[in-house]
C-alpha cells in the first residue's frame, strides 16, 4: 500500500468519526430539548400570570429515577414555619411545619393546622435566612393557608398538573421539619382522590393524593413533587395508629391549592361555587338496575331545590358520568373538580338518564350564610320528633368509617323515643337520602310530607349491623 493511499485512508475514516459524533451529539440535543421542553398551561379559568407555571408538554416526570435534580430544584423553596402562641410578648405554645414558597416575591403556602390561632409565625429558609410572616387568608374547607414573606428573587416551586398525576409514579416528599433545613424523602403514588374524614369543617373537601413517601410531624405542609420538580401537592396527614410513619401519607393536591391561592390573593377568602346534590358512589348491583354497562359514574340521591343542579335540570338518580369532559367516579372526586371554580361558572355535566348520556350546562352558587345554622333551624324539628342531633367530629367519621350526625338526646314520650332509638345513634340517610351532616337532615325533614313516614338509617359505633326506626310525621 502506497502513503498516497494510506493517507487517503486514515483521512476518510477521520471524517466519517466526525461526522458520526456530530450526528449523535445533534440527536441527543434534540432529545433532551424534547424531554426538558415546557410550555405555559392554563390549567383552569383562575390561572393568571400571578401563577406562570410551565407544565411539561407531556406526561413525562415519571420516568426519570435519578431524583438528585428534582431534590436540588426544590429543597432551597421548602421552609421551615414557627407558629407562635401568646398575646403581645408572652409566648406560651409553638408549633412546627413546613411551608413552600411558590412565587419569588415571598409568597408561601401551608396547611392551616400548622399556623392556626399563632400569634406570631417565623419563616426559616433553607439557606438559614429568617423572616416574620403575615397570614394573607385561609381556607378551613382544604387545610390551606397563604403566609407572605417581604422581599425578591426567592427560590420558589413551579406548581405543576396534579391531574396528570398517575399511581405508581415516583414522587418526593420534601419538608423542613424542626428547622433542620430541607429533608427529602421518595416514594410512589398509591391512590388519588382519597376521603380519610380527616378535616375538621362544615364543608370539608378531601380528595387527597396518597402516597408511600415518608411523611412524620413537622412535614405538614411540606412539598410533594414529582421528578420534575414540579408542586403536585401539600403534605397534610398520616394514617396511623402508632402515631408515627406506617405507609399512608396524603397530600392536598395542587390543582385545587392553585385556585385556592388565587382566590385568597384576590379576595382574602375562597369564592366557592355550590351544585347542590348529594352523590353516593355507583356499584355493580345499581349499574346493572340502571343499565350502565359498568359500575361508573356517581349517583345524585338528591337535589337542592333552586340550587344550580336544579335549575339545569339534574334529578334524584341521575348518574353524573363526567364534568367538563373529566370522569367522575368518586364523591372526593367531583367535589375536588367543583371547588376548583368559583360561583357564576358554568360546568358542563354528562348524566345517564332513561338508558342514554345526556349534556346539561350548569351554572354555580354561591353558599348562602343565612342557611349556615342549620341547628337553630332544625330545632322546630327536634321539638316536633323529641331528639337532638349534632354534625360528627373528624375523629367519630374516622372511627364509624362514615358520615352523617349523631343523636345526642332522646325526649321521653316523643316520637323517635317509641321506636327505642338510643342516644349515640348515627344517622346515615333520611327516607333514602344520604345524610352528610346537619344541613342534609334539614333538607330532607323539610322535604317530609304530612302523614309521610319517617325511615331513619344508621349505625352506632358500639354495635355491628345497620338500625332502622321509622315513625309517622
Amino acid at each position: 500500500m502506497t502513503t498516497k493511499n494510506l493517507l487517503i485512508i486514515l483521512s476518510t475514516s477521520l471524517i466519517s468519526a466526525i461526522f458520526a459524533v456530530f450526528l449523535f451529539a445533534t440527536y441527543s440535543k434534540n432529545q433532551r430539548l424534547q424531554q426538558d421542553t415546557y410550555l405555559p398551561v392554563k390549567l383552569t379559568s383562575y390561572d393568571d400570570a400571578i401563577f406562570s407555571g410551565k407544565l411539561q408538554r407531556k406526561f413525562l416526570s415519571s420516568a426519570p429515577t435519578n431524583f438528585i435534580e428534582a431534590a436540588k430544584r426544590v429543597t432551597p423553596a421548602v421552609v421551615n414555619i414557627k407558629a407562635l402562641q401568646g398575646v403581645g410578648s408572652t409566648i406560651w405554645g409553638r408549633g412546627s411545619g413546613s411551608g413552600v414558597l411558590i412565587s419569588p416575591d415571598g409568597y408561601i403556602v401551608t396547611n392551616l393546622h400548622v399556623i392556626d390561632n399563632s400569634a406570631k409565625i417565623e419563616i426559616a429558609l433553607d439557606d438559614r435566612r429568617e423572616y416574620e410572616a403575615d397570614i394573607v387568608g385561609y381556607d378551613k374547607s382544604s387545610d390551606i393557608a397563604l403566609l407572605k414573606i417581604d422581599g425578591n428573587n426567592f427560590p420558589h416551586i413551579i406548581i405543576g398538573n396534579s391531574d396528570s398525576v398517575q399511581v405508581g409514579e415516583w414522587v418526593l416528599a420534601v419538608g423542613n421539619p424542626f428547622n433542620l433545613q430541607s429533608t427529602v424523602t421518595t416514594g410512589i403514588i398509591s391512590a388519588k382522590s382519597r376521603n380519610i374524614n380527616i378535616l375538621d369543617a362544615d364543608n370539608p373537601i378531601e380528595s387527597f393524593i396518597q402516597t408511600d413517601a415518608v411523611i412524620n410531624p413537622g412535614n405538614s405542609g411540606g412539598a410533594l413533587v414529582n421528578t420534575n420538580g414540579e408542586l403536585i401537592g401539600i403534605n397534610t396527614a398520616i394514617v396511623t395508629e402508632s402515631g408515627r410513619y406506617e405507609g399512608y401519607s396524603f397530600a392536598i393536591p395542587s390543582n385545587l391549592i392553585r385556585k385556592v391561592i388565587k382566590d385568597l390573593k384576590e379576595f382574602g377568602e375562597v369564592k366557592r361555587g355550590f351544585l347542590g346534590i348529594n352523590i353516593k358512589k355507583v356499584n355493580d348491583e345499581e349499574a346493572k338496575k340502571l343499565g350502565l354497562d359498568k359500575p361508573n359514574g356517581v349517583y345524585v340521591t338528591r337535589v337542592v331545590k333552586n340550587s344550580g343542579a336544579d335549575n339545569a335540570g339534574i334529578q334524584m338518580n341521575d348518574v353524573i358520568l363526567k364534568i367538563n369532559n373529566k370522569e367522575i367516579n368518586s364523591t372526593p372526586e367531583l367535589q375536588e373538580l367543583v371547588a376548583r371554580f368559583r360561583p357564576g361558572n358554568k360546568l358542563v355535566v354528562d348524566i345517564f338518564r332513561d338508558g342514554a348520556v345526556q349534556q346539561l350546562t350548569v351554572r354555580l352558587q354561591g353558599i348562602k350564610k343565612e342557611n349556615v345554622n342549620f341547628a337553630q333551624k332544625l330545632k322546630p324539628f327536634f321539638k316536633k320528633y323529641g331528639f337532638e342531633a349534632r354534625n360528627l367530629t373528624t375523629s367519630e367519621k374516622r372511627i364509624s368509617g362514615t358520615e352523617g350526625v349523631k343523636v345526642i338526646s332522646i325526649t321521653k314520650g316523643g316520637k323517635v323515643a317509641d321506636t327505642n332509638m338510643e342516644i349515640g345513634y348515627i344517622i346515615t340517610s333520611v327516607n333514602n337520602n344520604s345524610i352528610h351532616g346537619l344541613y342534609d337532615l334539614l333538607m330532607s325533614l323539610s322535604a317530609t310530607k304530612k302523614a309521610e313516614n319517617i325511615t331513619f338509617e344508621g349505625i352506632y359505633e358500639e354495635y355491628q349491623g345497620i338500625y332502622q326506626y321509622s315513625f309517622s310525621d
